[in-house]
């Protein structure tokens, strides 16, 4: 099981959290949001845990873009911040060639930039799943070609975790799950040689990973590779108006950082791992 924390480098309460998660708990995995104020700051803790896998979150949603490319500009206001809701995006990196391209120069700017600030990316994943849109799929997949990265985030969740059993997810986390898990489909018809996860858990209960929650994803983890996605921190830093995740941080940072869950993982047996090592 690789247990990743998405949002890595947000802010300062996010990066704590993560430091905390890897060493006192069962996270393994981060994923790096270049361009961000806190962004130097997780290089440094990356650097202070060497055990810790830590890829590429990519983004086009929130904050400014990483390049100074002209070409850029079409994703951004006058003040070089990302102004395209989710759907907007999806739609125009479907019609429009010109943003595509676009989108390719500024993502392999946020690659390029985590690379020269010393870190290995194990893998990529992305802001609100924006990489397994049909449309840029391709185009992340070309980019971890370009730079060696083996692995590419495939956020297959199956319906199990809409059972009885498990935590209530919100209507919203059902459709958006449902939604992803198409995209998850395509994805692996469009290229499969960079996943290397065989399930994941996490999009229909976003912000709501708790210990019950991880007792069972490790009840009905297949054999193979399964990703629990995880958004861990403390609220400084945070603005509600920019994250719907603020004091669910918390809760989820002491979900995996209690001895329930560590108990849970070695009761089912499971080998935590994270992308750079399979």
């Amino acid at each position: 099981m690789i247990i990743n924390a998405d949002d890595f480098g947000l802010c300062e309460g996010v990066n704590r959290a993560v430091e905390r998660a890897h060493k006192a708990g069962v996270l393994t995995s981060a994923t790096l949001m270049a361009g961000f104020s806190a962004a130097k700051e997780a290089i440094d803790i990356a650097s202070r845990c060497p055990d810790l896998g830590v890829g590429v979150h990519l983004n086009l949603l929130e904050g400014r873009a990483v390049s100074q490319d002209d070409r850029v500009k079409m994703l951004t206001n006058a003040q070089g911040e990302f102004v395209f809701s989710a759907s907007k995006l999806a739609m125009i990196s479907l019609l429009k060639k010109q943003f595509r391209s676009a989108i390719e120069t500024e993502l392999a700017s946020q690659v390029q930039w985590v690379i020269d600030h010393g870190i290995k990316p194990t893998h990529l994943d992305s802001h609100k799943h924006v990489h397994a849109f049909p449309s840029i799929y391709p185009i992340v997949v070309r980019i971890a070609g370009r730079f060696g990265i083996p692995a590419i985030r495939w956020p297959y969740e199956p319906k199990v975790v809409y059972g009885i059993a498990w935590p209530l997810p919100s209507d919203k986390g059902k459709t958006r799950a449902s939604i992803v898990r198409k995209m998850a489909i395509i994805n692996k018809f469009q290229n499969d040689t960079v996943i290397k996860n065989n399930m994941f858990f996490g999009t229909a209960h976003t912000g709501k990973i708790d210990v019950d929650f991880i007792r069972m994803a490790a009840s009905v983890c297949p054999k193979g590779v399964v990703e629990l996605m995880t958004h861990p921190g403390y609220t400084d830093g945070l603005d509600p108006a920019r994250t719907r995740l603020v004091e669910q941080r918390v809760g989820e940072l002491e979900a995996l950082c209690c001895e329930q869950t560590k108990d849970i993982i070695k009761e089912h047996k499971i080998i935590l791992t994270h992308y750079g090592k399979l």
